[in-house]
């Protein structure tokens, strides 16, 4: 990211309204604060960590609005992974309007291989799986914004 995209990142934030922006990348973490008439920015760069990915956590662990209230369904998703955005952006099922989806229910991931693409700033990240299975569940719709953390696909590791 260079300082111009930095200053474009900045004049953004300030006229959207919010008070509070942070942004990770691979080697690089902004963070912009915005006040009644002063702005601060934090840019802190770190060495590329290999092999980041997605967050992912056992759905067991999730709140309880999250999970069904079915008690056989909650036997079967106990061992289900669920794989997390790892970046505020719009999610995207496919590289292109015209290419075809990057996983769908049923698909069997590898590790490594491409799930989704979440852009952020223009920016399009390919998001890798991080363990092996099948896709039971798509979480998040084409085309919609996600937070952090937000989770995106439930999988089955087994």
């Amino acid at each position: 990211m260079n300082l111009k995209e930095i200053q474009q990142l900045i004049k953004f934030v300030a006229k959207s309204g919010t008070s509070e922006v942070k942004l990770e990348m691979e080697d690089i973490k902004i963070t912009i604060k915005t006040g009644s008439s002063k702005s601060e920015t934090t840019i802190v760069h770190q060495a590329p960590i290999v092999g980041q990915a997605p967050q992912i956590i056992p759905v067991a662990s999730m709140p309880q609005a999250a999970q069904t209230n079915d008690a056989s369904n909650d036997d079967e998703d106990s061992n289900l992974i669920t794989i997390k955005s790892p970046i505020i952006g719009t999610f995207y099922r496919k590289p292109s309007p015209d290419k075809p989806l990057f996983v769908e229910v049923g698909t069997t991931v590898n590790v490594g291989d491409t799930v989704c693409i979440i852009e952020a700033m223009k920016l399009f990240n390919e998001i890798e799986s991080e363990i092996s299975g099948k896709i039971v569940k798509v979480l998040v719709d084409d085309s919609s914004p996600v937070e952090f953390d937000q989770p995106l696909f439930l999988v089955d590791p087994s």
